[in-house]
């Protein structure tokens, strides 16, 4: 009797050892947010992503759901609607160098009842409404006189219906940094609605990460190359654009605190507010899990109102296998 506790509690006093082995904060890397821009948002914009690769044939699975309410008004459009986006995909470390993220996104229009939200936002931290104020709640519409748009209620269309996937390869990785160059190949297929199109388009970028203890620090530049396809106002898109991120996380235990910026070169020249380029903050909390973080995020545009999302919040759950 007295073996079989001797053994017990011995066991008990290992156990808090082992469950501590367990726990693998992996380097998640940057937020898994993608642009909210209204134009940016339904065409290909690469990622902010890590410099740094994961282990060898490690994966990672990912979900995010995002809901962001979009206002701009300009001299020959009005667009004030809300965006809805799921997606998913998987990454892949083939070897030391080459990782392959092949994801899925799908985004819609469906009233998600953030406008008032968004206006007690901006009154609460001193943000200019920028118009909204003059106009009805939870609207779903775009209308241009110039460009023959009038649509009164976007509800259950389809936005963007995307399949991505990027090759990336790692050209540096020590302790602190990591250095690294991708390339993506991005197809988007909307059947029907205002948005219907059928095009292809590519991107390059280039990653760089530094980390030391708590605070990692990631940054990319990428640039797209969109098809000579039509826009919403049927002229055509700009035929490649700019992206240019960075971001700071702060770790602690299974805490992260992360803070990114987003930068998005106008995609077109038809309309004043979608031709300059749109800035967004990011704001986000990781929680750690042994193997899992979960991820919750709030997008607020700034420097040019006319061109983001108004508000945006993303929840995404990532696991590593």
């Amino acid at each position: 009797m007295k073996a079989n506790l001797l053994i017990t509690l011995s066991g008990l006093a290992v156990f808090p050892a082992v469950q501590a082995q367990m726990v693998d904060f992996d380097d998640y890397g940057p937020l898994r947010v993608y642009a909210q821009s209204p134009i940016q948002s339904i065409n290909h914009s690469p990622l902010l992503r890590s410099g740094f690769s994961l282990p060898n044939d490690q994966k990672e699975w990912y979900i995010t759901a995002n809901i962001g309410s979009i206002w701009s008004e300009s001299d020959v459009l009005l667009a004030d609607y809300y965006q809805n986006t799921v997606s998913g995909g998987i990454k892949w470390q083939m070897s030391d160098a080459l990782m392959l993220d092949v994801n899925y996104r799908w985004a819609f229009s469906a009233d998600n009842h953030l406008d008032s939200l968004t206006m007690w936002f901006h009154d609460v931290f001193g943000f200019d409404q920028n118009g909204r104020q003059d106009q009805a709640k939870h609207q779903n519409q775009i209308h241009s006189d110039e460009y023959d748009i009038h649509i009164d209620d976007l509800s259950g269309e389809t936005l963007e219906n995307a399949l991505t996937a990027y090759l990336g390869y790692q050209l540096l990785q020590n302790e602190h940094h990591g250095l690294s160059v991708g390339a993506s190949l991005y197809y988007k297929a909307v059947d029907s609605g205002p948005f219907a199109e059928d095009s292809f388009a590519q991107s390059i970028q280039i990653n760089y990460s530094y980390k030391n203890g708590q605070h990692h620090v990631s940054s990319s530049f990428g640039v797209s190359f969109i098809e000579d396809t039509e826009s919403i106002s049927t002229n055509n898109y700009n035929s490649r654009f700019t992206t240019l991120g960075i971001g700071y996380e702060y770790r602690s235990g299974r805490h992260g605190w992360l803070a990114e910026i987003h930068r998005y070169e106008g995609l077109v020249s038809w309309d004043e507010n979608f031709s300059d380029a749109s800035h967004e903050a990011l704001l986000g909390y990781r929680y750690y899990l042994n193997s899992s973080a979960i991820e919750f995020t709030l997008v607020e545009n700034f420097e040019n109102m006319d061109n983001s999302a108004d508000i945006a919040y993303t929840i995404g759950f990532r696991k590593r296998f």
